[in-house]
C-alpha cells in the first residue's frame, strides 16, 4: 500500500495536507475487528462513524448485494422504479414515528438535511408565506458538512466558522440543559420559546438532533424538553425538523430517538446506519400535509432530484440491514450495552482530569476537562487493541450492536486505561 502517496496527495476528514495525521493501513474488516495490514486486529468502538450496526462482513448484507448487482446495480429514479426502492419506503413508513407518510431517497446524511430544509421552505412558498425562510437551531447542534446543513449547525462549535459569512444566517436558542430521563424545567425552554414567539412570521422549521446532540458535544436531554418543542411548534404553526441520521435505528436505546418522547416531527432525515455501514443512502421523510402543501403550490413538484436517487444496489442492503436489526433483539442488545458502559466507565468519574461520565443506549462518552491529543490517545488505544476516534474534549464508544461482552470490557478497561494514564 503506497502510504506516501496517500500522506502527499489524499485529504482525509479534517485534516491537512501539509501536516497529515497518521492513517493506518486496512487490510480488511470482519464482525466487530478492523485488521490492519501489519497484522494488528482493532475491536472498532466506532462501528465506522456510527454506521456499522452489524459490524463487517456481514453474510445477509453480503448476499442482498450480490442479489442485486446480478440484476441492476443502478438505474435512473427519475421517470423510472424498483422493487428495492419501494420495499424499502414501506419498511421506513412502517418503523418511523407515526404520520410519516412520504419519504424522498438521497444520497448522504448532509444532503437528508439539504432535502429537509428545501422541503419545509418550498412548503411554506407553497402555502403563500415565503417570508417563512429562517430555521431555528439549538446551539451545541450539527447536521452536516454541506452549505444548508453547516448553516444549521452551531456557529462555535459547529466547525464551519469559517463560512459564517457565506451561510444563510438563521435562529439559535440555547442547547437545552435538562438532563435525559429528567423533566425540563420552564427555564430550559424559556428562550427558545421566546425567540419562536418573536420570530414566529418569518420562522419555517425548528430543527434539531433529538435526545442526543452528536459532534457537537455528544450530549444527552430531556425527552420532556422535545415534547415541549413539538408543543410550541404546534402552537406557533412551525415545522419541526428531526435530524435522526446518527440517533436512527436504536443507537438511543428507541429505534428512532423521537420515540422516547413519543413525539413525530413533520420532516425527518436518516442516514448512516441505513445500509448497515455498507454504503452511502439516506432519506428523507415527511408527513402527508407536507407533501400534498408542496405539490399543491407554484411549482406542482419538489424542487430535487440527485443522480443516484434510490440507487437500487443500496436500496437492497438497507431492506437486507433493517430486517437483520428487527430480527435479531437488537433493543436487548443495546441494553446490556448501555448497563456495561455505564458500570465499566464509571471508575473514570474519580479520573482528576474528566469532567464527566454518560451513557445512553449503545453510546458511552467521557468528556475532559481539557481537549485530548487524538493522535496520541488514538495511538494508545490502538496499542490496546481497540478503535476510537476522540474529539476535543471528549472520548467515546459507538459499537457495533453486534459486540460481545469480552470485546466490549476489553473497549472500555482501554479508555480507562489510556484516560487514567493522561489525567
Amino acid at each position: 500500500m503506497d502510504l506516501e502517496f496517500d500522506r502527499k496527495h489524499i485529504w482525509h476528514p479534517y485534516s491537512s495536507l501539509i501536516n497529515p495525521p497518521p492513517v493506518y493501513p486496512v487490510a480488511r474488516a470482519e464482525g466487530v475487528r478492523i485488521f490492519l495490514e501489519d497484522g494488528r486486529s482493532l475491536i472498532d468502538g466506532m462501528s465506522s462513524w456510527w454506521s456499522a450496526l452489524h459490524g463487517y462482513n456481514v453474510p445477509e448484507l453480503n448476499q442482498a448485494m450480490r442479489d442485486q448487482m446480478g440484476k441492476m446495480s443502478h438505474v435512473m429514479f427519475g421517470g423510472l422504479t424498483h422493487e428495492p426502492a419501494i420495499e424499502l419506503c414501506k419498511k421506513l413508513v412502517e418503523i418511523t414515528p407515526p404520520g410519516l407518510n412520504r419519504v424522498f431517497l438521497a444520497d448522504s446524511g448532509s444532503v437528508s438535511v439539504e432535502v429537509a430544509i428545501k422541503m419545509a421552505l418550498q412548503y411554506w412558498h407553497s402555502q403563500g408565506k415565503p417570508g417563512k425562510s429562517q430555521l431555528l437551531a439549538l446551539r451545541n447542534g450539527y447536521h452536516g458538512d454541506t452549505f444548508g446543513a453547516m448553516a444549521t449547525c452551531d456557529p462555535v462549535t459547529g466547525m464551519h466558522h469559517l463560512f459564517a459569512g457565506q451561510l444563510s444566517q438563521h435562529l439559535f436558542a440555547p442547547a437545552p440543559q435538562t438532563p435525559y430521563g429528567q423533566a425540563c424545567p420552564d427555564e430550559d425552554i424559556r428562550e427558545l420559546e421566546q425567540l419562536i414567539a418573536q420570530n414566529s412570521e418569518q420562522l419555517a422549521a425548528v430543527i434539531l438532533e433529538p435526545i442526543v446532540q452528536g459532534a457537537g458535544g455528544m450530549r444527552f436531554y430531556s425527552a420532556d424538553y422535545l415534547r415541549r418543542v413539538r408543543a410550541l411548534c404546534d402552537e406557533y404553526d412551525l415545522l419541526l425538523i428531526a435530524d435522526e441520521i446518527a440517533t436512527g435505528f436504536g443507537r438511543s436505546g428507541k429505534m428512532f430517538a423521537c420515540d422516547h418522547a413519543a413525539i413525530s416531527p413533520d420532516i425527518l432525515t436518516l442516514g448512516k446506519a441505513l445500509t448497515g455501514g455498507t454504503m452511502t443512502l439516506a432519506a428523507t421523510l415527511c408527513s402527508d400535509r407536507i407533501a400534498e402543501g408542496i405539490c399543491n403550490g407554484e411549482a406542482g413538484v419538489f424542487m430535487h432530484g440527485p443522480t443516484f436517487m434510490g440507487n437500487p444496489l443500496a436500496c437492497s442492503v438497507a431492506n437486507a440491514s433493517i430486517d437483520l436489526l428487527l430480527s435479531n433483539s437488537w433493543q436487548q442488545r443495546v441494553e446490556n450495552i448501555e448497563a456495561q458502559l455505564k458500570e465499566q466507565l464509571t471508575p473514570l468519574v474519580q479520573a482528576e482530569g474528566v469532567a464527566d461520565v454518560r451513557a445512553l443506549g449503545a453510546i458511552g462518552v467521557v468528556e475532559m476537562h481539557k481537549p485530548v491529543n487524538m493522535a496520541v490517545v488514538q495511538e494508545a488505544l490502538i496499542e490496546r487493541g481497540v478503535w476510537l476516534r476522540p474529539f476535543g474534549k471528549l472520548v467515546y464508544a459507538m459499537p457495533p450492536y453486534v459486540i460481545s461482552k469480552e470485546d466490549l470490557s476489553q473497549l472500555t478497561s482501554s479508555m480507562v486505561d489510556v484516560l487514567g494514564e493522561i489525567s
